[in-house]
């Protein structure tokens, strides 16, 4: 059986009115509780206008302090997320000790994004930390990625920017990445994206189909670039039957590879102050820069 064909029956699975109003429900609370988060120490640019930017924050004490790479997810369009909606997340983490870069990127309706103006801003978003580091006390040796939903995908590819030539050559290297329900292979999600995001988002986002555009789909899906040569740590939810198999490929390809099951919903595993918004919180900060 095929993983969109899994994905499928999973969806089939609960009664459509239920599954939307559980959803709605669940998102309802993570945007409430992004909108209780705290300001930022600091909004800054790493790009040219306010779609490349993000929001800093910083914990308390002199650091140097670890870092984590903030994505938040919206199918790769404009309108569904921006990065208001991790800020709930970015405020968690930071309050346990580690520095929070939130960035925002251009999506799907926003000028030149897609394949490669996103991606593009993903790469300098995370590469900005060389400038942000050199007036804040951040550790570049300790970075990991965060993402969830379309940025958990986003999250992976920032990850495995060193197996894809020079082109795309890091200038941060993250120690680990954290997928938050969200697919590490592009073409498989061809079909699903039109239940999950409304419309098909896929074909947009790289420009054609796989068929025709093979080399920028495999660039694209981190799952094609195996073994990463990182930490990663996998948060199941919704999207669970895309991210087991990739789990099982990660791993066999030797990469170390930890998966916490976070239930069937999609929002509630980025929500601080519910419990398996809080196991998730605690996942990335006693497992994201752990060497064991």
């Amino acid at each position: 059986m095929s993983i969109r064909t899994l994905m499928v029956c999973g969806l089939m699975m609960i009664s459509p009115a239920v599954m939307v109003q559980a959803q709605d429900d669940t998102q309802a609370a993570y945007k409430l509780a992004a909108s209780k988060a705290k300001a930022p120490t600091s909004t800054l640019r790493y790009g040219s206008d306010d779609l490349r930017s993000g929001q800093l924050r910083l914990p308390e004490g002199k650091g140097p302090f670890p870092v984590a790479v903030v994505i938040h997810g919206g199918c790769w369009t404009k309108g569904f997320d921006t990065l208001a909606g991790m800020a709930a997340v970015s405020e968690a983490l930071t309050k346990r000790g580690i520095a929070t870069w939130n960035i925002e990127y251009r999506q799907l309706g926003d000028a030149g994004a897609g394949w490669p103006g996103t991606f593009e801003d993903v790469g300098a978003g995370i590469d900005h930390l060389v400038d942000l580091a050199k007036t804040h006390p951040l550790d570049l040796k300790k970075v990991t990625i965060v993402g969830h939903s379309a940025g958990a995908h986003l999250a992976l590819w920032g990850a495995s920017r060193a197996k894809l030539g020079p082109a795309f050559a890091p200038k941060v290297m993250p120690v680990s990445a954290v997928q938050i329900d969200g697919p590490a292979a592009l073409a498989p999600f061809i079909g699903v994206d039109a239940q999950a995001c409304g419309k098909p988002v896929i074909t947009a986002l790289m420009g054609g189909a796989p068929e025709a555009r093979a080399a920028e789909y495999k660039l694209a899906s981190p799952a094609s670039q195996l073994p990463l040569g990182i930490r990663q740590l996998l948060v199941q939810g919704a999207f669970t039957p895309f991210m087991s198999p990739y789990a099982e490929q990660a791993k066999a390809a030797g990469d170390h590879v930890e998966v916490l099951q976070g239930g069937n919903d999609h929002f509630d595993i980025v929500t601080p102050g519910t419990e398996m918004g809080d196991k998730v919180i605690d996942f990335i900060v006693t497992r994201a820069f752990s060497k064991d």
